[in-house]
């Protein structure tokens, strides 16, 4: 179910949200170190059976990314970008639709940007939590 995030709703759920997105970019690498393998086999072997070992073991590592991805957004969040570690919380301020938003590295939402302008239009948390949602 949707719902949007005060600034503090969204501290609170952070310790969680980080857990679930440090899984998802584990599962990231996992893809990306098996597809280095398996070019690397490809391109220094013949053998079917290993391609084909790497092939069902690579189909495996993106269901379980992508089984990650869906475990961390049914927290509520947008993920902007896995590689760079963004991750917005939908919120409100006053009237108008906001992100507040996390980059990987850092311990608690301190900032917020309007849809369109995103990461780069970031701004700090001025206001009082009542203004967010």
């Amino acid at each position: 179910m949707f719902s949007f995030f005060t600034a503090k709703e969204a501290n609170d759920a952070l310790p969680d949200v980080i857990k679930k997105f440090e899984y998802s970019l584990a599962k990231k690498n996992d893809i990306k170190k098996i597809e280095k393998e398996l070019q690397l086999t490809v391109s220094t072997t013949n053998s079917f059976e290993k391609y084909m070992e790497l092939k069902q073991k690579l189909n495996t590592a993106i269901t379980k990314f992508y089984q990650s991805v869906e475990i961390l957004e049914s927290t509520g969040v947008m993920i902007k970008s896995i590689d760079q570690g963004l991750l917005d919380f939908p919120s409100k301020r006053f009237d108008d639709e906001v992100c507040l938003c996390w980059k990987h590295g850092e311990t608690e939402i301190k900032f917020w940007h309007d849809k369109e302008s995103g990461f780069m239009g970031r701004k700090p948390i001025e206001v009082n939590d009542e203004s967010l949602v």
